[in-house]
Parts: structure tokens; C-alpha cells; sequence
């Protein structure tokens, strides 16, 4: 979705060790739901095993049949197609997949991934253009719809596991829908049952800007500010609604204590799409203690091939860059808000004056799927985080002509095929439906039992002095008193709490995942 360069500082987005003895999502068999508003397909689920032929494999051959056999998902998919003309907030209607990038997904054996819809919350004058963020997200939602209905015989969109199923029976790509950044909501449950209706399946608490309701770990840019030492009221809500309604949960960018605060009210399964932690990088950690805690709930993390999260020199040398030119390139992200196109071009001078980065060998990202097998299980892995959302290789070592790469490298350590299947996309739709059957098992319907809580001011972290009301404005001008009356002094501003950074928009996009 994203154009990135290799300039970034990592955002961190951790989960908590408080997980029960019996995981809730345990009592709710992993079938799916009957109840029409969260089963919307009908037919018959496929078998993800495949059998093992009799006569020996090379592991070329056994990779090429793993994959073939896998529904291969990808747990944090960028792909430019459905979110056309690389505008971090505005889609380009006149952008279309060409047929040579369709065919490049189907040849690597992609059945589907995860689409994030992500919009900057933008200030004053930009969304009074623009507009809030809700609808500059269902701007973009039906941006990814114009594309699925064009190329109906390549794309297709997914409400459920099931449907990813039907995909890779009749050999369609599947999009699902997720939303990158809980503001999108504009603080509304009835919007994310909205959104819900409209195919979106996860939705990510924060992004790089903390909201009036989560903590975030920021961005690239900016540190974050912990304006609710996790989730407020309310940001609990959200998550018991998007539970209720089978939405999937998305830690990803989070701070360490919004997912503490997420595991204490989840009820099935929780996933983190691009928070995984690598050697290189801290800002957004998933260490060995929260992952346990992650998979004891059930959930899973989808493995990033991002170099910055694998290889500590590449990532100390992408953090020196950033140091010597991090004023300049907030700059150019101010300048440039709305023309992507132009920001990409000043990001690459800086780059050329740096000297190219090395990227790391393919083979890191297996490296970091051993680890997380070992710390948190099998079944708690999955493979995506952008194998084509990056436009510029080197910043990924996966991108979609990778994936063949992936299985065979998973062969060539010794990993069985039913292990493979799980981490080629079994996890994920293990958890999908999951999620799907805890919502089923509530038995409600999706806006007649739903939330009605709403966001208090109590809640709202003062962030800025409250101001004096403004007195109202005569119609026509009063004649001027023989002396102007003295104006009552201001009151004193309440104390307030740090106020959270400004996001730098547009600009952190490109340089964050």
C-alpha cells in the first residue's frame, strides 16, 4: 500500500502476560457461524492437509506442492492495486491493476491478504478538503470495491474464512478488508458496525498517533504520549463490540499497555500484523514474555519482512540517516502532504547522499519464524507484513515473488508440511474463524443488540488549555461608548496532562510501517 524508504525508527506495539487459564476462545469450536449476518457464504469448507506423495521429493518439488496446496495468506498485505496511486489519504480513480501484477500473485500462489485501509488523521484546513477521517476511509473502501468489481474474475472480496477458501478453489485472489488506525471510527460503535457491513474484517486499535481512546507507540518521527496508559473506557468498549460482531483485533502500533488492556477484555483470539520483533529494532517489540502471552490467548503474529526489523546493521545504519536528516524530512512531509509522488523524489535525494542500503539475505525472515516457533508455538505464527506493499525492494526482503522462496525455505529447514500449511495461512484462518464463531456463540445481532456507549468528556485527556468563550458578535456595529468598559480577565487554564505529538502525516506513513 505503502511507499517506504529505509529511513525509519520503529514504532512498538506489545501485549501483556495476563492471559487466563482456559483462553476464552478455546470454548467456541473453530467452525463457522450460522448465523447469517456473520456467515454470508454457504458452501462447503475445503481440507487445508495435503497429502504426502509416495515417491521422494526434492524440496523443490515438495515446496512447489506445499504451495500449491496452501490457501497463502497474507496477514498484512500492501498491495498498490487496491489502494491505487500511492496517496497515503486519497484514492486515484484513474490508477488500475495492470493484468502483469494480477498475474504475478496468482503465479506466487497468493489465495488472499489482509488490505489495510489507512488514513492520517489530518488537520484543520486538509480535512476540511479531505474530509474526517471516516470518510476519507470509506473513500478508500470503495476504492478497493471499484477495483474487485473491474477484475471480478481476478479479485474478489472476502467477508469470512470460508470465503478465502472459495478463492482458492476457483482460483481468485481474495481481498479482506481491514481498517489501519482505530480514529477512523470517529469514536462512533455504530461507524465500526458500519464498517463491518462493509467487509471490513480487522481493524488495527492505533496507528502512529495515539487517539482519544488507545495509546499509541507513535511513529518514526515523533515519540509517543501516553495520554491513557492504555485503553480508556470506552477503548474497551471497542474492543468488546469488535469481538461481539466477529471484527478481528489488530495490536499493531499499539503501546505495551493498550494490548495489557486488550488481553483483560478479549474474548477470542487477538493478532498483531506488523508489530513482530526482530534483532534490530525496540521501538515496536514483541518480546518472548508477550508473545507467550499472545499465544496464550490464541492469537497470532504475522512474521514482518521488513529488513529494518531483521538486521541490526541495516536497521543502525537506516537510524543514522534518519538522525542526520530527520529535520529535513519531516520538513518535505509538511510540504508535500498531497503529492506523494514529489515527497517520494526529495526522500530518494537524501537517500543517494547516504549511498544505498544493503539489504539482508531472504533466509532472515526464516531465521525470525524459527525463533518465534520456538518462544510461542506453531500455530501462533503466520507469514505476511507486506509481501508487496513495498514498492522499493530493499526495504523488504519478500516481496509477492518471494513467497515461493518462503516455502522452500521452510522445507529446506525441516519443517513438516503440516507446519508449513499453518504458517503459509492455516493460522490465520484458524483465527478468522475463530472470530467468527465467538461472534456467532453471542447470538445477537449486528446493530439491534449492539453498543450504545458513547465517548464522555471525562474521558478526553486535556490536551489543550480550555479557552475563553468568545463574545457574541453584534449584527451591525454599536456606537462606540464614551469609554470602553474593561474586559473581565481571562480565567487560568487548567492544569493539563503532555499533549500528544503532532503526527507527521503523510510522511510517517512512507517511513513506517
Amino acid at each position: 500500500m505503502r511507499t517506504l524508504l529505509p529511513l525509519t525508527l520503529l514504532t512498538a506495539a506489545c501485549l501483556a502476560a495476563c492471559a487466563p487459564s482456559t483462553p476464552p476462545w478455546l470454548m467456541f469450536p473453530s467452525s463457522e457461524p450460522s448465523d447469517a449476518v456473520f456467515a454470508p457464504s454457504t458452501e462447503d469448507v475445503a481440507a487445508d492437509e495435503v497429502a504426502s506423495p509416495a515417491a521422494p521429493e526434492t524440496p523443490e518439488q515438495r515446496a512447489a506442492r506445499l504451495r500449491a496446496a496452501a490457501i497463502l495468506v497474507d496477514g498484512h498485505d500492501g498491495v498498490p492495486p487496491l489502494l491505487p496511486g500511492g496517496a497515503p489519504d486519497m484514492a486515484s480513480p484513474g490508477d488500475e491493476p495492470t493484468p502483469a501484477e494480477l498475474a504475478r500473485r496468482k503465479a506466487a500462489g497468493i489465495t488472499g491478504g489482509l488490505f489495510p485501509i489507512h488514513v492520517d488523521p489530518l488537520p484543520g484546513q486538509r480535512q476540511a478538503l479531505h474530509g474526517g477521517a471516516a470518510r476519507r476511509a470509506l473513500d478508500r473502501i470503495d476504492a478497493a470495491y471499484r477495483q474487485i468489481e473491474r477484475h471480478g474474475a481476478e479479485l474478489t472480496l472476502a467477508r469470512s474464512a470460508r470465503d478465502l477458501r472459495r478463492a482458492k478453489r476457483e482460483g481468485k485472489i481474495a481481498a479482506l478488508l481491514g481498517i489501519e488506525g482505530g480514529h477512523a471510527i470517529e469514536n462512533s460503535l455504530p461507524a465500526l458496525r458500519s464498517f463491518y457491513r462493509l467487509g471490513v474484517r480487522t481493524m488495527t486499535l492505533t496507528h502512529t498517533s495515539t487517539n482519544d481512546w488507545a495509546d499509541s507507540a507513535a511513529g518514526a518521527l515523533d515519540p509517543a504520549a501516553a495520554r491513557h496508559r492504555g485503553l480508556s473506557p470506552f477503548g474497551e468498549e471497542v474492543v468488546r463490540e469488535m469481538q461481539r460482531i466477529g471484527m478481528l483485533v489488530d495490536v499493531s502500533h499499539a503501546s505495551e499497555a493498550t494490548f495489557r488492556s486488550v488481553l483483560k477484555v478479549a474474548k477470542a483470539p487477538v493478532i498483531t500484523a506488523s508489530s513482530v520483533r526482530g534483532p534490530a529494532h525496540d521501538r515496536r517489540p514483541l518480546d518472548d514474555d508477550l508473545l507467550r502471552a499472545l499465544a496464550s490467548h490464541g492469537g497470532i503474529a504475522v512474521v514482518s519482512s521488513w529488513a529494518l526489523f531483521l538486521d541490526e546493521a541495516y536497521a543502525e545504519r537506516a537510524a543514522r540517516i534518519q538522525q542526520r536528516h530527520g529535520v529535513r524530512l519531516k520538513e518535505i512531509g509538511e510540504r508535500y502532504p498531497d503529492d506523494p509522488a514529489r515527497l517520494r523524489e526529495e526522500i530518494a535525494r537524501i537517500e543517494a547522499q547516504e549511498g544505498a542500503l544493503k539489504p539482508p539475505p531472504l533466509s532472515r525472515i526464516a531465521d525470525h519464524i524459527d525463533h518465534l516457533v520456538k518462544v510461542a508455538g506453531v500455530d501462533h505464527v503466520a507469514l505476511g507484513a507486506d509481501l508487496d506493499g513495498m514498492a522499493a525492494s530493499p526495504h523488504g526482503l519478500a516481496g509477492i515473488d518471494g513467497a515461493p522462496s518462503m516455502a522452500l525455505e521452510l522445507v529446506r529447514r525441516g519443517y513438516s508440511d503440516e507446519d508449513i500449511l499453518k504458517i503459509l495461512g492455516g493460522n490465520f484462518l484458524r483465527v478468522l474463524e475463530q472470530a467468527e464463531a465467538y461472534a456467532a456463540s453471542t447470538q445477537t445481532a449486528l446493530s439491534g443488540d449492539g453498543s450504545t456507549r458513547q465517548l464522555t468528556a471525562d474521558e478526553l485527556p486535556s490536551s489543550l488549555p480550555e479557552l475563553p468563550a468568545e463574545e457574541p458578535r453584534p449584527l451591525l456595529p454599536a456606537p462606540a461608548p464614551p469609554r470602553p468598559a474593561p474586559r473581565p480577565p481571562a480565567p487560568a487554564p487548567r492544569p493539563v496532562k503532555p499533549a500528544a505529538p503532532p503526527d507527521p502525516g503523510g510522511l510517517d506513513l512512507l517511513l513506517s510501517r
